[in-house]
């Protein structure tokens, strides 16, 4: 068990530190590449995954729900979180309910149940964006305008390919191969430039990052095996959810603090803290789902 862990953990952190490595050395300015993630490779991952001819939508809603329900939990606990330190329910619900869930979800997922769980992970992630991308903004801002999110081209992506598996076209196999291709790209570069982003983490409020950079994956497996149990869900689809209960914040939550003036510097301390302790809790989680 333990070589196994060590096997799908050591290209996660191995690729994350060499991001980290690189950019205390000479800096990368990675602001066009994390466009290019954004904009172009995770929705042809998104893409090329749904549009597959073994893509199946309505298999997936279980694990939709599951996703969904364990999303709203986190967010209960991140508000109970911020009535126990008197802070903002901007400031902690988000990095509580929003998770790393495509640069760690992702390749934790492939590497350990194999090929199977990139369409079930691309599901999880969308899910995640989904709220993320309605509820988060306007939990920031009350005013924000949500229809902005359908701008956004993983969700594009998510609909183009969720048309596709509905009405069962067939897309041409050679263009299926080549926008998984350019997805293929998205993994490695996202654990890298996740390492670059890490060179920023501030030790200001250290204690608040600690604490939900160990409670928050402690509730989200806990209540991701609850919510498993409840809707019927085991196998490697059980531990899938559970490894995605145990990630931690996506650093998407510091650009939007920042963004709509959500005390940013705290967030950044709970973001960038609860990804460096992920070295100590992926491992933990990894063995439950294992």
């Amino acid at each position: 068990m333990l070589e196994r862990i060590l096997s799908v953990l050591f290209p996660v952190f191995a690729i994350t530190a060499i991001g980290y490595v690189v950019a205390l050395r000479q800096k990368p300015d990675m602001r066009h590449a994390n466009r290019l993630i954004a904009d172009v490779f995770v929705p042809a991952l998104v893409f090329g995954a749904m549009a597959s001819r073994d893509f199946h939508i309505f298999a997936y809603r279980w694990l939709a729900l599951a996703m969904l329900l364990v999303t709203i939990a986190c967010g209960v606990f991140g508000a109970l979180l911020a009535r126990a330190y008197r802070l903002s329910y901007r400031t902690l619900v988000p990095p509580m309910m929003f998770t790393n869930s495509v640069n760690l979800g992702v390749p934790v997922a492939v590497l350990a149940f194999g090929d199977r769980a990139l369409q079930p992970a691309i599901v999880l992630f969308l899910i995640s964006s989904l709220v993320h991308y309605s509820f988060g903004l306007w939990l920031l801002d009350h005013k924000a305008r949500i229809i902005t999110m359908w701008r956004q081209p993983s969700l594009l992506a998510m609909i183009l390919g969720t048309a596709i598996s509905l009405t069962g076209l067939h897309v041409w196999e050679p263009a299926v191969t080549a926008v998984k291709m350019l997805g293929d790209i998205s993994i490695p570069l996202m654990l890298f430039a996740l390492g670059v982003r890490m060179t920023d983490i501030s030790f200001r409020g250290w204690q608040l990052g600690v604490v939900t950079g160990l409670a928050r994956p402690a509730f989200g497996m806990l209540v991701s095996f609850g919510i498993a149990e409840l809707l019927g869900i085991h196998g490697f689809a059980e531990g899938l959810l559970v490894i995605y209960g145990a990630l931690p914040p996506a650093v998407m939550n510091y650009i939007f603090a920042e963004r709509y003036d959500a005390d940013p510097d705290r967030v950044a301390s709970v973001v960038l803290l609860g990804n460096l302790l992920s070295v100590v809790v992926l491992p933990i989680a990894l063995a439950l789902a294992l």
